[in-house]
């Protein structure tokens, strides 16, 4: 186990661009590879925790175990001693291959209401698993589509960042803008971050736009991946069984993945 883990957030300003699935599968392939992995699901839609486990096992282990949400400040009322859980208490182990996973909770909705008193309540996350991290050797952060509390919670611990982006105009508008956003956070917190690369999802079928936009973005940004996920119904189908797309029959959905994996796996220093 590395002392110093690699730590990669999946962020993007904009819903729906397939950062969720990235950060699942991404996980789930680092564990393929011999990684000791923990995903944490940072999103308070819990669409992560749920690709991972089922709804009723989330809802035994969050009133039991506690989420991400209790390692961020919140619902310590839930237990009569007003005490936090502890990271070992939260974490579901073995959701797939050498894959652990901190799960989400609703209340993250309301969080920067919450904490907006908070001090360093950037440094929440990374303070509450000081001492598990070296546990592992990666850990990927799947985050909300925003730059709220729980998203600069997880890019104040990372080491990375990858930008997940849908083909179409309306998805790639915010990109600059977000970049510059995640500069300025870290340069604030005085927090060394590198941009692990842009990733093209969810093609649908092609179009001019689409492939206009696609050269755009290479033009405008050095970091995109020559890697890209197409729009496939096997990923939706294996997801809502908890199972990674490598369990899926689907070999194209499993070709793009693995050559993903690879891709970000040279870009983050892991192979």
């Amino acid at each position: 186990m590395a002392d110093a883990p690699v730590i990669l957030s999946c962020v993007n300003l904009k819903g729906g661009v397939g950062k969720t699935t990235i950060a699942v599968n991404f996980a789930a392939y680092c564990g393929l590879q011999g990684l000791k992995t923990l995903l944490i699901d940072l999103d308070p839609q819990t669409n992560a925790t749920f690709s991972c486990i089922s709804v009723e096992d989330w809802q035994s282990h969050a009133a039991e175990n506690g989420t991400v949400a209790n390692l961020l400040g919140l619902r310590t009322h839930t237990s009569a001693e007003g005490k936090a859980k502890a990271p070992d208490d939260v974490i579901v182990e073995g959701v797939f291959k050498n894959v652990d996973l901190i799960p989400s909770h609703l209340d993250l909705f309301t969080i920067d209401l919450d904490l907006g008193g908070a001090s360093a309540r950037e440094t929440l996350l990374r303070r509450a698993l000081k001492d598990v991290l070296p546990k592992y050797d990666v850990v990927v952060c799947d985050c909300p589509p925003n730059l709220t509390i729980p998203t600069q919670n997880a890019l104040a611990m990372s080491t990375h960042y990858v930008v997940p982006v849908s083909p179409d105009f309306l998805s790639s508008l915010g990109i600059g803008l977000l970049l510059s956003r995640v500069q300025k956070l870290t340069g604030d917190l005085e927090h060394k971050i590198e941009n692990a690369g842009i990733v093209i999802s969810r093609v649908g079928r092609r179009s001019y736009y689409r492939e206009q936009t696609i050269q755009t973005l290479r033009e405008q940004f050095g970091t995109v991946l020559n890697s890209s996920l197409n729009e496939r119904s096997a990923v939706s189908e294996i997801t809502e069984k908890h199972r990674p797309v490598f369990e899926t029959a689907d070999g194209k959905a499993i070709s793009e993945f693995k050559a993903l994996g690879a891709e970000l796996m040279e870009s983050l220093g892991l192979s």
